[in-house]
């Protein structure tokens, strides 16, 4: 099984320049966000074909970051164990303190 298994490669077999999974360093960065931070809500965000399921950790204030996870089941593994609630993007949308931290930080939005 290749590391790009679940993305199709390019016409001569090379995987393609937005192909990103998640990374240990990815999972660390939410659980680094999570343990740093109170009021954390994580809001899970679907595979796409140039990205693998990425969760945005948002905390009380609005601060976020966004970290690919591999998986849901990835995402409710880490939501789990540090007691942090799980809710589906698509159906939930964002919270409005998010919009409200990045347009008081515009230069430091988090990534």
């Amino acid at each position: 099984m290749g590391w790009f298994s679940r993305r199709r490669p390019a016409a001569d077999g090379t995987p393609t320049k937005l192909d990103r999974e998640a990374t240990p360093d990815d999972l660390a960065a939410l659980e680094a966000f999570v343990r740093s931070r109170r009021g954390v809500e994580f809001y899970l965000e679907p595979e796409t074909t140039a990205t693998d399921t990425t969760v945005m950790a948002i905390a009380h204030d609005g601060e976020w970051i966004r970290r690919r996870t591999g998986s849901p089941r990835a995402a409710a593994k880490i939501a789990q164990r540090h007691a942090v609630p799980l809710y589906e993007a698509a159906r939930t949308g964002y919270p409005e303190r998010m919009r409200a931290w990045n347009r008081a930080h515009p230069e430091r939005r988090a990534y």
